[in-house]
């Protein structure tokens, strides 16, 4: 049965080409620094299960000695010159696109034929990661298609793979060490603390009140953690689950979704999502390190208003 592990195997192999590229960047000066951490990343994925806590808690130190050091840097060497990019946008257009069409709908097309097919019965691929499997095959499928179709160097997908995650460095994994963050936070009884807080100061019945401090949290934790995934255990364990739907009554599904897309807001509104807000205004060279934000304020406030909403209407109403 294929599992989330064959997965990792896959993500190893890219993050241990990264670091190969790496290593052939000789305009990198500080390529030696890359090679380590994107070695050490393919490590995590590979072995991680046989490291143990300490192993990988050790691993993921080092990266952000690593990066804390700033040992990343990037270099300077293209696959193709300007001049050939050009000739292939105009001989190509928008069909350049298609190669990357090909993941999402690998993932959403696969996923329907599973559930709605004998291909379930069959025990091909775990019930459990059925969608994160085929999206990993989707971005397997779509490489080949590249090979068969532009004809490029066996190298230079991985070189090109490699440049990209050199761009953006250390924030390439911040959503997974913040994903993790939230983890430790609720195990460590964050969310308990605040649910107590929170249970003291809203009334007895307040559903609109509990919504209201439920989607604000979720901003709030999403803008200190940089990431939705991160305060999503926080919050469901303070206010999602032993007040919106345990205590109120409310619909899990939305509480669980919409209180996630009320995070997403917060990702909008702070430097933390490095990897959104940040790396985006470094790549584009924009003046202002912090414009992407400002840009996206006037937006994330009117969403997070209908979000809330959403949760009140949709959670308790419908």
């Amino acid at each position: 049965m294929i599992t989330l592990h064959w997965l990792y195997v896959v993500a190893g192999a890219a993050f241990a080409g990264f670091a190969v590229s790496s290593a052939r960047d000789a305009t990198n000066p500080k390529r030696w620094g890359n090679v380590l951490f994107w070695g050490l990343l393919a490590t995590s994925f590979w072995f991680g299960d046989f490291l143990g806590d300490i192993g990988n808690g050790l691993l993921v130190l080092a990266l952000v000695g690593i990066a804390g050091a700033h040992l990343l840097g990037k270099g300077h060497r293209q696959s193709t010159s300007r001049t050939e990019r050009e000739a292939f946008s105009e001989r190509l257009g928008n069909r350049l696109f298609l190669p990357a069409l090909i993941i999402p709908f690998t993932a959403f097309v696969g996923t329907l034929a599973f559930n709605y097919t004998p291909l379930k019965d069959i025990g091909l691929i775990d019930p459990k990661s059925v969608t994160l499997v085929l999206l990993g095959l989707g971005a397997i499928i779509a490489l080949l298609t590249c090979y068969a179709w532009l004809r490029p160097a066996l190298m230079t997908p991985i070189d090109e793979g490699g440049r990209l995650a050199d761009s953006i460095g250390w924030a390439l994994v911040l959503p997974q060490m913040l994903a993790a963050l939230g983890a430790i936070f609720a195990t460590a009884g964050v969310g308990t603390t605040i649910g107590a807080l929170a249970a003291s100061i809203i009334p007895h019945g307040s559903i609109i009140l509990a919504v209201i401090l439920y989607a604000l949290g979720m901003v709030a934790f999403t803008m200190i953690m940089g990431n939705a995934f991160a305060a999503f255990p926080v919050m469901a364990a303070a206010i999602g689950v032993p007040i919106l739907i345990q205590a109120d009554g409310g619909n899990p599904a939305v509480i669980g979704a919409v209180g996630m897309l009320a995070g997403f807001c917060g990702t909008l509104m702070t430097p933390m999502a490095a990897n959104f807000n940040i790396v985006p205004a470094a790549l584009l060279e924009l003046k202002d390190q912090h414009g992407v934000i400002r840009a996206q304020v006037a937006t994330a406030i009117p969403l997070l208003i209908v979000n809330i909403v959403i949760l009140y209407v949709a959670g308790f109403r419908l």
